[in-house]
């Protein structure tokens, strides 16, 4: 009984490491890494806008949030990076500066007041947007 005992651990102990091995190598393969960038795709979902409360406060880059520029809330992608954001019911667009997080699993950004007018979609509140690298 002891035998098999051993002789189970000497198997385990050596496949383990090397399967870990193997599913490590495999999640950083490109072909399996999550598509995480603007630049292969456009980014198409639900856009808002943010309300004159948050004027003055802190992003979460650390810039002083002004409604009158153009800029955006979005979930992952790097601050300061430039993203041309398509209103679908129009066509209308408008390029936008990241500098502020966005945590909502609806919207996939969030724009200044001036982004939003220059748009058309303020009255409205949200709309059917497509994101765009610069």
């Amino acid at each position: 009984m002891i035998k098999h005992f051993f002789i189970a651990f000497i198997a385990i102990s050596t496949v383990l490491p090397a399967a870990a091995k193997a599913a490590d190598k495999h999640a950083k393969s490109p072909r399996h890494a999550p598509a995480r960038t603007a630049s292969a795709v456009g980014e198409t979902g639900i856009a808002s806008y943010y309300g004159p409360g948050y004027h003055g406060h802190r992003a979460a880059s650390g810039r002083r949030f002004d409604q009158r520029e153009l800029t955006a809330a979005h979930p992952w992608l790097p601050f300061g990076t430039k993203v041309r954001v398509i209103l679908a019911s129009t066509g209308r667009s408008v390029v936008v500066t990241i500098t502020d997080r966005l945590y909502s699993n609806r919207r996939i950004v969030d724009l200044s007041l001036a982004a939003a007018q220059q748009l058309g979609m303020v009255h409205a509140g949200l709309g059917k947007v497509t994101l765009l690298p610069v």
